[in-house]
């Protein structure tokens, strides 16, 4: 349990081990940004610029979004490192820890199956507005001690997250489209831009979090507490500069029973959804596991952070060149490479949280590819949703999909909380492993499936670089 790691000789472990771990994790850091700068250096120099970045007003439109939308992305990334800390400098043990993330888990997914017809319903202006009034309590509960009031800020996070990935993406399009009728294709270019600087923003929130923390002295709570001035900062500039935008409302039930019909009856759906649930549960369990694995040797937790962040975005810039006109790679190519890359480190991290044998930068560099991974993951799944999936269905599709991915990861947390510590971290491991197996039959059976299918290859560039939607 978590009082196991106060034990004399795990402190002596920390401090023997400390200094390998905090070279490690700079040095990669180092090393994982000077790789992202390069590539994104050289892909800007290759890349035309197009009609849609020299045209003022569109621009100007842009600007607007991104002010109120990169705030809100910070503030939830600096609190990111340091949960699972804070939770322990609270001296709750694993399984009280364990409960509060799925407690988190639980109402993302409850309040994500009503997001969208919340969002229509209420104004995405407003809905905007809401994420920073709730997200902000949901920082201040952080002050607290109380199991209780922890776990009610775990479910003003579920409906934060929730908001925060609907209510500004529909308020972006209905603008884009409705009120300054600009060309739809112009709309992943803005996503495109807003994925990548999304993981800058990560990397640079996880070194905010170790400076506020770590370097002034602060302690675990004062990322949460820095987080709320952006939070009020982008709820007052949505309030002040933009407008109000609503959509005719689709009913709960037929959004799900149009999505579970699309389910079962496309078989490339099917197992693009075991694909996501398999994957993403999985993902779920590793951001509660890092911590506890690292933690205990000494290890910068927002480096380590920035570091994971760092490893994505690589993987993104590698997902651009591998489906450019240069190389030409498919999504479902990437897929496979990504299911592959996470089993590979899965078995790894078996073997190097062994009890008694554990090899924290072993661990690390498992971790590293699991984000490495994930950069490869998410735009080859967004590739493969959109041309699979109607887009009058994807919102019904998408609910389906979220329900056993987070059932799974809630299953593995509560597994994990019952297990022995000094066994069940490498238990759950072990599980996880054999999840990604299932997935990786599943990418298969999908590939299988999918072989001859043009629709989902990635055409032929004609001039201009193809750019995937991130």
């Amino acid at each position: 349990m978590a009082a196991a790691r106060g034990l004399p000789g795990s402190r002596k472990q920390a401090v023997v081990r400390g200094p390998a771990m905090l070279v490690t994790a700079y040095l990669a850091f180092v090393v994982l940004l000077a790789s992202c700068l390069g590539l994104e250096l050289s892909r800007c120099r290759a890349k035309p610029s197009g009609r849609a970045c020299s045209n003022p007003s569109f621009l100007r439109f842009q600007l607007d979004f991104y002010q109120v939308y990169f705030l809100a992305l910070a503030a939830d990334w600096l609190q990111a490192p340091y949960l699972y800390k804070l939770y322990q400098h609270y001296h709750f043990l694993e399984a009280q820890i364990a409960i509060l993330y799925v407690c988190g888990l639980a109402s993302t997914v409850l309040f994500g199956l009503v997001a969208s017809s919340l969002v229509d319903w209420l104004g995405r202006k407003k809905s905007c507005v809401l994420f920073s009034l709730t997200y902000s309590l949901c920082c201040l509960t952080k002050l607290s001690r109380d199991y209780f009031v922890l776990l009610v800020g775990r479910a003003l996070g579920g409906l934060s997250t929730a908001l925060l990935f609907s209510a500004f993406e529909a308020w972006y399009i209905h603008e884009h489209l409705e009120r300054h009728d600009f060309p739809a294709e112009w709309i992943p270019a803005t996503f495109a831009r807003a994925a990548f600087w999304n993981h800058v923003l990560a990397v640079a929130a996880g070194v905010a979090a170790e400076a506020v923390a770590c370097w002034m002295g602060l302690g675990p709570v004062a990322p949460f507490v820095a987080a709320i001035p952006l939070l009020a900062l982008a709820g007052a500039l949505a309030l002040h500069n933009w407008g109000e935008n609503y959509d005719r409302q689709r009913a709960f039930s037929r959004t799900c029973a149009g999505g579970l019909r699309c389910l079962l009856s496309d078989r490339r759906v099917l197992l693009l959804g075991t694909i996501q649930a398999l994957f993403e549960s999985v993902i779920f369990i590793f951001v509660f596991l890092w911590t506890p694995v690292l933690d205990p040797h000494g290890a910068p937790l927002g480096i380590i952070f920035s570091s994971f962040m760092a490893a994505s975005l690589l993987g993104s810039s590698l997902y651009r060149i591998a489906t450019s006109k240069r190389y030409h790679l498919q999504p479902m190519h990437l897929l496979s490479l990504a299911v592959l890359i996470v089993v590979f480190s899965l078995f790894m991290l078996t073997f190097s949280t062994s009890p008694g044998q554990e090899s924290p930068v072993e661990s690390f560099i498992a971790f590293l590819l699991i984000e490495l991974a994930c950069g490869l993951y998410f735009p080859s799944m967004s590739f493969l949703r959109r041309k699979v999936i109607p887009e009058t269905e994807q919102a019904g599709v998408l609910n389906w999909f979220r329900v056993p991915l987070h059932l799974l990861a809630c299953l593995g947390l509560l597994v994990l909380h019952d297990s022995d510590r000094k066994t069940g971290t490498r238990n759950m491991f072990s599980i996880c492993s054999a999840v990604m197996v299932m997935a990786l039959l599943a990418v298969v059976g999908l590939f299988t499936v999918v072989r001859h299918d043009a629709e989902l290859r990635v055409p032929s560039p004609t001039g201009e670089p193809y750019t995937p939607e991130l």
